[in-house]
């Protein structure tokens, strides 16, 4: 068994953050994030769903591949074709975990399974025995646990610990526990099931109260849990998941009351919070805890008078100790294709092949000749868009020219490509952003309505590039499509393309919640 004084971090982004609308993944962003996690030591990675699509099964098995410290975990419906599937995606893993579950709540079971407790249970018991098959390290998790019956959830975590489950996750599905009452329901769980020291227990909270991070630090205070699962920034469907950097810095600060180790290396988290947010275009609220823009900033003048004296005044964590830096100018127009490509490799960016190198670098070159400093972020973000064109280039951005005056409806010029045939096309609209987005559609006719506009800069400064991330949906299909550009126009082009793109793309994901 592991340390009792020890917690396990449970990264969830590539699985349950991937389930917000739009935040959908291709296979080497997946790589890319999996990768930063692991330079930010998270213990176990949720790479996927193996099961849902050849998508998802592909990330796994490339993650599988390229991670070696952390172990790398696939989620299963309690079936042998998922957990066969699942066993198969993880083969090339150093360290793998299945994660199997099936609803326990008497709502789920009659509504969504349409089974009797007594056939869920043994479906419980036969999935973790057929797991044991692949591996020995098996997590299950009962759906819907927080609104699910004691005594039948003793039963079937009694039944699947003595079958060889060696992790117990206790979901709160619905984001509908409070803390006393989860710590509380966890603690009798742990006392009345007979075997329970012989498995690791966990909690997965979701943040439709707010309370998802204090859910998950009651289930360790007062239920005895040694395991958070958790994701970068939060992200997660609805109001999101348990946020990671806010777990591991409350347990890190506040060390004297939770008196529990964990292996986090905390100056990874941002670089992670800001991977994370450019490759799903789901901005960071600025005073979002540890990973907003505004977290360690103090605009009262008490408070700065107080902090020029002492930090500990008004500061309980140290910005540098998240990996919160001054912006560090490492390239410029002078910079050569060696320096680009080191610094790729120290972001943990890592291309294909010389072609994409240099057709980065190309990119690199010219927003240097429009932008003075290249910031980390702008490479960053350079690449996302670069990796989001090779993804699918059935439309492709060429040239705009717009134009706005006061009084007058604003015009816009757009040319794109569309399967490699250019065309140019005219619309206006209440606004420049407005009159590109009619232009676009008046040549392609997508259907498809815009659900949020939003505006971020990538960088401080007024020479930011701009990032614009637009959701678009047709048809029930929600997609996330992100621009970054000087010009926030060509950057709301851009984005509304990539938008387009993902719709045109026929890959879904169909996921189960957790």
């Amino acid at each position: 068994m592991p340390d009792p004084n020890r917690l396990i971090i449970f990264d969830t982004t590539l699985r349950d953050g991937e389930q917000s609308p739009g935040a959908s993944m291709t296979k080497d962003e997946k790589v890319r994030i999996a990768r930063q996690l692991e330079r930010l030591r998270v213990d176990v990675i949720e790479a996927g769903f193996a099961a849902a699509s050849p998508g998802d099964f592909e990330a796994i098995r490339a993650i599988a591949a390229a991670v070696r410290e952390s172990t790398i975990c696939s989620l299963s419906r309690a079936n042998d074709r998922d957990i066969a599937r699942a066993a198969e995606a993880l083969q090339p893993a150093a360290r793998k975990r299945i994660h199997t579950f099936i609803a326990t709540s008497p709502l789920h079971m009659q509504m969504k399974l349409r089974m009797e407790p007594e056939q869920v249970l043994e479906q419980a018991k036969l999935a973790i025995r057929y797991a044991r098959n692949h591996t020995d390290d098996i997590e299950f998790s009962p759906e819907d646990g927080s609104r699910s019956e004691e005594d039948f959830l003793c039963r079937v975590l009694e039944t699947v610990i003595a079958e060889g489950a060696t992790t117990i996750n206790f979901p709160d599905t619905v984001g509908y526990a409070v803390p006393e009452e989860f710590g509380m329901r966890i603690r009798r769980l742990r006392e009345r099931v007979p075997n329970s020291d012989k498995a690791v227990w966990s909690v997965h909270c979701h943040n439709d109260l707010g309370l998802a991070v204090a859910n998950s630090l009651a289930g360790v205070a007062i239920g005895g849990a040694r395991q958070i699962e958790c994701t970068i920034n939060g992200l997660g469907e609805r109001a999101g998941n348990t946020a990671l950097e806010e777990v591991v810095m409350a347990l890190r600060t506040r060390a004297d009351y939770y008196k529990l180790a964990v292996g986090i290396d905390t100056t990874q988290i941002v670089p992670a919070s800001k991977m994370v947010s450019q490759i799903t275009g789901f901005a960071v609220q600025p005073n979002k805890a540890v990973v907003g823009a505004n977290a360690f900033a103090h605009a009262s003048g008490i408070h700065q008078d107080g902090i020029l004296k002492a930090r500990e005044t008004y500061e309980i964590m140290r910005a540098e100790d998240v990996g919160w830096t001054a912006n560090k100018i490492v390239l410029g127009k002078l910079s050569g294709r060696n320096a680009f490509k080191t610094r790729l490799q120290e972001l943990g960016i890592e291309l294909e092949s010389e072609l994409e190198v240099n057709a980065a670098f190309a990119r690199f070159k010219e927003l240097a000749d429009r932008k003075a400093e290249i910031f980390d972020e702008d490479i960053m973000a350079l690449v996302s868009s670069e990796e989001q064109d090779h993804e699918s280039e059935h439309y492709r951005f060429v040239s705009l020219a717009q134009r706005s005056e006061t009084g007058e409806m604003p015009h816009a010029r757009v040319v794109f490509c569309i399967e490699g045939k250019e065309f140019v096309c005219e619309g206006t609209g209440d606004g420049p952003v407005d009159a590109v987005v009619n232009a676009i559609e008046s040549q392609v006719s997508s259907g498809a309505e815009l659900l949020l506009f939003s505006i971020n800069a990538i960088s401080g400064g007024a020479q930011s590039q701009g990032e614009v991330t637009v959701r678009l949906s047709r048809s029930g299909r929600i997609v996330n499509g992100v621009g970054a550009d000087p010009d926030i126009i060509v950057a709301s082009a851009k984005a509304y393309i990539s938008g387009l793109n993902k719709l045109y793309s026929k890959v879904e994901r169909v996921n189960p919640q957790l």
